[in-house]
């Protein structure tokens, strides 16, 4: 995603989390990246602390993942429709009953991916449900693997964070979310030597192009913030928005014919 990002300045939390925020040239969208680490618990942590600091539009979740079905192979890019949890359930005499979590992806994010592969001809594009959980799938043959084949067989993809970001996204209630993850290996015995070989590395720029496909295609709304990012009120042309401020007395509003700080 870097390479795609131009103006980049770094930017520290006061608790310690690092993002570089900088343009997306040709769009009126300021991106800011960051780096998350591995796992969901960590992934969902850290997103809820950057969506209630940075108080962003959007949030696109890009990496890679294992392919899950034969006709998706390395190099393909899956934009989930949904996110899977995967993990959780019952374990009981009679066997393991699951209990499903999903998180639908935002419609205008899928939409704005739908239209931008169109025109990307180097990018094979599946739309698809991903599976994320805390493991490294790379066993076919595997408990893990067929517990998704039984109990997420729509599942396209799968992966280690997705869940954590979707779910933090979900809890803010005010912004869209898509997972964007290029596919890397077949999530078989092969992983390792797949790899070795720089699938990794092919697999994140491929879901990067079409992450910068679909920001090119969503834009920016035009006051560019959402309401109440910064306890302030936003101007619509017709009524202001209050929403996330705090007051502790009776509000009077007055237009005058411009838009207000």
């Amino acid at each position: 995603m870097r390479a795609h990002v131009v103006d980049r300045e770094e930017l520290v939390h006061e608790d310690g989390t690092r993002v570089e925020r900088g343009r997306l040239e040709g769009t009126g969208w300021r991106v800011a990246i960051a780096e998350l680490g591995e796992g969901a618990v960590n992934t969902a942590a850290l997103t809820t602390q950057i969506l209630s600091w940075l108080r962003p539009q959007a949030v696109l979740f890009v990496g890679v993942a294992g392919s899950l079905k034969d006709d998706i192979g390395i190099g393909d890019v899956v934009v989930g429709t949904k996110v899977y949890g995967i993990q959780g359930g019952k374990q009981t005499p009679g066997g393991f009953l699951v209990r499903p979590e999903a998180w639908h992806s935002s419609n205008a994010l899928v939409q704005a991916a739908r239209s931008a592969v169109r025109d990307m001809a180097d990018v094979r594009a599946h739309f698809k449900p991903v599976a994320a959980g805390d493991v490294v799938l790379a066993d076919a043959r595997s408990e893990i693997a067929r517990h998704l084949r039984e109990n997420y067989n729509d599942a396209a993809a799968i992966e280690t964070e997705g869940s954590g970001t979707a779910h933090a996204a979900h809890l803010n209630g005010q912004l869209d979310a898509l997972v964007i993850r290029g596919i890397s290996d077949l999530a078989d015995a092969g992983k390792s030597k797949a790899d070795v070989g720089g699938s990794q590395e092919r697999a994140a720029a491929r879901a990067a192009a079409v992450a910068v496909g679909v920001l090119r295609k969503h834009r920016p709304r035009a006051d560019g913030r959402r309401a109440g990012s910064d306890g302030a009120a936003v101007y619509h042309g017709d009524h202001y928005d209050f929403r996330g401020g705090t007051f502790h007395a009776t509000v009077i509003a007055k237009s005058t014919g411009r838009q207000q700080p």
